[in-house]
């Protein structure tokens, strides 16, 4: 049984604010979840199939961007790289 406190750790980290009922909800539902996971160790293992082709095409070196194409439509950039937002 998943209590309030972990769906309200869950939610922390999420950053989404739960009111009580929400809480009771969200609970039964990863119960429901869980559930499902706990069927699926009843599954039979079956074995794999022994001869398999590669259907992917073989790579092929061809020309790639230059540093400034890769760059002139980034919104931000310092030193040649592409910026992106601090993340704390």
């Amino acid at each position: 049984m998943v209590d309030h406190e972990e769906v309200e750790h869950v939610a922390s980290l999420a950053r989404v604010d739960l009111d009580e009922a929400e809480t009771e909800r969200f609970a039964a539902q990863f119960d429901d979840i869980l559930s499902y996971f706990e069927a699926l160790d009843e599954v039979p293992e079956v074995d794999a199939a022994t001869e398999l082709d590669n259907v992917f095409r073989p790579d092929e070196v061809r020309e790639g961007l230059t540093q400034e194409e890769a760059l002139a439509n980034a919104p931000e950039t310092e030193d040649g790289y592409f910026k992106g937002p601090n993340v704390s």
